[in-house]
């Protein structure tokens, strides 16, 4: 694949924070521990080795070695899981749902940010080992973001009845999901490959976890990718002293809204992402995931009868950890107590919520990790390259709202220059003298000057967006053209990535697809890709 880049900024599809963050502003250096460079990863190195006990590590290998009991392991991550024993082994992560056949396009990016910035770590640090981890989001709720994906334009949906964690999901109906997909795919030995794969997974393994760690698996497995359950008990005994500071003295609830209010007084552009509850914690059982309130000096699983008392809670919190599940904000702080993490690699509305965060993890003595923005990429095929070259359209043209992107190509095109601009400013030229002439004369008529100004300016805008309309229909097939390549490149007017499914690119590409991506795809060049073939 070639590789070309694009500033995040110039996208238009990622928020000011997000592009503050990436200059490394110096108004947002209270918000993150280090920056993902050289200096910040020897940094975070040396931090996390003296932070991080032993015992977590025993711990965390011996779950490991439980959750992948049944699954076919390879040489490299049995290896990677082994290394984690290890004082000088330390962890990238990153995380995300567990989506019908991993979902968006971005599902495979995260993931090779994560193994590509571990061989890079590796290169610049050889004397400790990295291992890249997904974090499968077994214990979120919401079954209506998961239970689809996007296949050329039509919608793969899992219909049923789901409540409680997505992880304990029987896939019981899934195999109807796969003879629809089947159809659409034909028969290729691409297709062949895409259809073995989904029936290994989901009709093979009996509920959602096991059905992702197998695909996760099987896409990644040979580049040693570590994928990690946190529905585990006892992995969550160690995050026990954590969660009584959370529920009971609401430690993250306070650090966090501290760091709301001064992110808002940074910028008024800053938009926050997650706001912490007083408890930001689920109480988890079959077919529940509730949050856990305290009213009336009781602490209450809500819409159920389910009460305890604080001593009560307590004893159920120590005797059986596995029945609380963090939520957005203490999910983070429970994947970093118990991985010798060092950069957590995620979307930009995730960075955004981490940075909402590292008040709290200092207030609980956690070292907070680097944060870095996955890879985003746009593929195009060589057809697509032809076209925009017959259609004289550059890449980052494509980037633009469909309507600004139109007319400025026919402005670019036409052979009439529509493009009011210089009238605009001639006109402002001339009231400027006729406010100077109200002020020494009545200032009482500078309302009136104004008000003409702006009638005048008005007209000039509705005859520019006329002559427009006229031309677009005049050039109706060129726009036809452009919009058409438009939408095969950004589905529903969104990022490729954040619509597509692997399976399309697979279908074309193969087995190669997933070397070809790790090859192209730079977690540290913090710029958008786009990449043809």
């Amino acid at each position: 694949m070639d590789v070309d880049c694009l500033p995040f900024k110039k996208t238009c599809y990622f928020s000011q924070l997000i592009c503050d963050y990436l200059d490394n502003k110096e108004e947002l250096r209270p918000f993150f521990n280090r920056f993902p460079d050289k200096k910040g990863f020897q940094g975070q190195i040396e931090e996390k080795a003296q932070q991080f006990q032993q015992a977590n590590r025993d711990i965390l290998y011996q779950s490991l070695n439980q959750q992948y009991e049944g699954f076919a392991i390879t040489k490299q991550t049995q290896n990677h899981i082994k290394q984690l024993k290890e004082p000088i082994t330390f962890t990238v992560t990153t995380g995300h749902q567990l989506n019908l056949f991993t979902g968006p396009l971005y599902f495979l990016y995260k993931i090779v940010s994560t193994i590509n910035l571990a061989k890079q770590l590796k290169k610049e640090y050889p004397r400790y080992n990295f291992v890249p981890v997904y974090w499968m989001a077994t214990e979120d709720h919401d079954f209506d973001e998961i239970n689809y994906f996007n296949y050329a334009g039509r919608k793969i949906q899992w219909n049923k009845e789901a409540s409680g964690a997505v992880g304990h999901l029987s896939t019981e109906g899934l195999a109807e999901v796969y003879n629809t997909f089947a159809t659409e795919l034909g028969t290729s030995r691409n297709a062949t490959a895409l259809k073995e794969l989904f029936v290994k997974a989901y009709v093979d393994h009996t509920n959602l976890t096991d059905a992702t760690r197998y695909l996760a698996n099987a896409l990644f497995g040979d580049y040693g990718l570590v994928i990690v359950d946190g529905d585990d008990v006892d992995l969550k005994r160690l995050l026990i002293p954590y969660a009584k500071k959370d529920i009971f003295e609401t430690l993250p609830f306070t650090k966090v809204n501290e760091t709301i209010a001064t992110l808002k007084g940074v910028s008024d552009a800053y938009g926050i992402q997650v706001n912490p509850r007083e408890i930001n914690y689920f109480y988890l059982s079959e077919g529940v995931r509730e949050r856990i309130i305290e009213k009336d000096e009781r602490y209450h699983v809500n819409d159920t009868a389910v009460s305890w008392s604080k001593s009560e809670l307590l004893l159920e919190l120590d005797e059986h950890p596995e029945r609380f599940s963090p939520n957005v904000i203490a999910r983070p702080l429970y994947q970093e107590v118990i991985l010798p993490n060092l950069c957590y690699i995620g979307g930009g509305g995730e960075i955004a919520y981490w940075l909402e965060l590292k008040a709290m993890f200092e207030a609980m003595e956690v070292a907070f990790p680097i944060l870095l923005l996955r890879n985003s990429a746009l593929v195009i095929t060589k057809k697509q390259c032809d076209k925009l070259k017959r259609l004289e359209l550059k890449v980052e043209d494509l980037f633009l709202k469909q309507n600004n992107f139109i007319n400025r190509k026919i402005r670019e095109i036409s052979n009439i220059d529509i493009d009011f601009s210089p009238q605009k400013k001639l006109l402002e030229d001339q009231f400027k003298f006729l406010y100077d002439l109200a002020e020494q004369t009545d200032v009482s008529f500078i309302g009136a000057v104004k008000a003409q100004e702006v009638k005048q300016k008005k007209g000039l805008d509705r005859l520019e967006k006329r002559l427009l309309r006229a031309q677009k229909h005049k050039l109706r097939d060129h726009v036809n053209r452009m919009t058409a390549i438009q939408n095969e490149l950004f589905p529903g007017q969104s990022l490729q990535e954040r619509n597509q499914n692997f399976s399309e690119l697979y279908l074309e590409r193969g087995a190669v697809l997933i070397p070809e991506l790790l090859d192209a795809l730079d977690p540290l060049h913090l710029e958008f890709s786009v990449l043809s073939y």
